[in-house]
């Protein structure tokens, strides 16, 4: 591998050679979430479709937080037992990482299945809303079949690249995404499968992905899988879930930011009155709140691939106690995330209804209005936002788990679901609520804020 001068190269291209692969990985992941709601929008589906995917959506990063448990956590395991050089702890690393997700993979699938219609229940879905709910069942059913291939997929992805293989990671993840963009047209209007199809092309992209990965144990660098390696070790799996959680937890935030905003749409959905005096109803804020998440799971992506790709620098040269040069890193990453959040800014203030227009051609007066308020109002603070994501990837990267997971759970739990709630409580109004997004962005911009500058003023009285 080409020896990089962590501590002395120019820092921008540093970031640069280590942050496009990040970003470009990050993109391709959020487009397994975005590529079917836009065709299914184009369907003879819907909004009805997309609200449909909504609400089965939060069970998929239930399954994505599981495997980036494991997945994650035995990347990082495995890191630190070659450092230490300690090989066979190394091994076992990948080894009972790899059992784990094949039993969580399997429980999912189990629950997912056993449980199909509590698991809508408590995302939202009403039996009253009969075509919606239709899809939200067939669409549910089919992906917890492809749920093994795709936590296996995502989670041995990390030990690709703690392998030294990140070209390799990128490419498994670009081949199934690829596969779900081109075959999601031709199970959706070619064989006229609606939702299903989406689902269908969606597990077949899953499974690139894996297959990608288990190819990779016969060239992989400095790890090998035995009988040893992948006999449970109490000790090891504690550990690797212990170094997981963190992610675990980003993912779960997640899932109750989206089941809070759905049930309260159910509740409130028939009481807001649109300008036509038409209400807003269940379907077109479940469908447009969906697609404002995927929008949102883009900016974050890259902003989240940038971070990630200025770790490798500020973890080393923390360690190595440089932290003039640790606080330029954070600098420039800060400013180019600041400006993609800007760019993001203007463009859900400027030109909403284009973007709604992508996710298909509904186009009834109600739908396009609260589309219009939830672009501007509920995504308003993403300049914000991205400096919050942003700032909980460098503190972890500057070993502060516990600030980074705060910071993470300021924002989406601790601030927006107490927020949310209240809001829509007090005005009966699935407009209103949206705020409570604004309000949750910059009360956990202030405390990213202060974290940082506790986090600098802990590591300099060190020195």
């Amino acid at each position: 591998m080409e020896k990089i001068d962590l501590e002395n190269e120019n820092l921008l291209k540093l970031i640069k050679k280590f942050a496009i692969p990040c970003v470009i990985s990050m993109i391709v992941a959020a487009l397994y979430n975005i590529v079917d709601q836009i065709f299914i929008g184009w369907s003879e589906a819907g909004a009805f479709g997309n609200a449909a995917t909504n609400i089965v959506y939060p069970f998929t990063v239930i399954a994505l937080a599981f495997a980036l448990l494991v997945g994650d956590g035995s990347a990082s395991l495995f890191n630190l037992s070659l450092g230490a050089k300690n090989q066979e702890k190394a091994n076992k690393s990948i080894g009972n990482g790899f059992v784990l997700l094949i039993i969580v993979s399997l429980l999912l699938t189990i629950l997912g299945i056993a449980f199909n219609q509590q698991i809508l229940s408590l995302f939202g879905g009403n039996p009253k809303e009969v075509e919606c709910y239709q899809y939200a069942k067939d669409y549910l059913r089919i992906i917890c079949y492809g749920l093994p291939f795709y936590i296996l997929g995502q989670g041995f992805n990390a030990s690709i690249r703690s392998d030294g293989s990140p070209q390799y990671a990128m490419a498994v993840t670009v081949l199934g995404a690829v596969s779900n963009i081109v075959l999601d047209p031709i199970f959706i209007f070619v064989f006229k499968m609606s939702v299903k199809g989406a689902a269908i092309a969606t597990i077949i992209g899953q499974i690139f992905t894996f297959l990608g990965s288990i190819l990779y144990f016969k060239k992989s660098k400095s790890f090998q899988i035995n009988k040893e390696s992948i006999k449970l070790d109490k000790k090891i799996c504690k550990q690797l879930i212990s170094l997981g959680f963190a992610s675990f937890i980003t993912q779960l935030a997640i899932v109750i930011i989206i089941a809070v905003a759905n049930n309260l749409v159910g509740k409130y959905g028939y009481r807001t009155m649109s300008s036509s005096g038409v209400a807003y109803g269940v379907v077109t804020p479940l469908a447009v709140i969906g697609i404002c998440m995927k929008v949102f799971g883009i900016v974050v992506s890259i902003v989240i691939g940038v971070s990630l790709g200025g770790m490798p620098i500020i973890g080393y040269n923390m360690g190595a106690g440089n932290i003039k040069r640790v606080k330029e890193a954070v600098k420039y990453i800060l400013i180019i995330d600041v400006i993609i959040g800007y760019i993001a800014f203007l463009v859900f203030e400027l030109f909403p209804t284009l973007i709604i227009h992508i996710f298909g051609n509904e186009n009834s007066f109600e739908y396009l209005e609260y589309a219009k308020y939830c672009l501007r109002i509920f995504l308003g603070g993403i300049l914000l936002t991205c400096i919050i994501k942003s700032l909980s990837i460098l503190l972890q990267s500057m070993g502060s788990s516990f600030k980074s997971t705060l910071l993470a759970l300021s924002r989406d739990v601790l601030f927006f679901v107490p927020a949310i709630i209240l809001l829509a409580s007090i005005s009966h109004s699935v407009v209103t609520m949206l705020w409570s997004a604004i309000i949750a962005d910059i009360l956990a911009f202030i405390l990213g804020v202060f974290l940082l500058k506790r986090e600098f003023q802990k590591q300099s009285s060190r020195l």
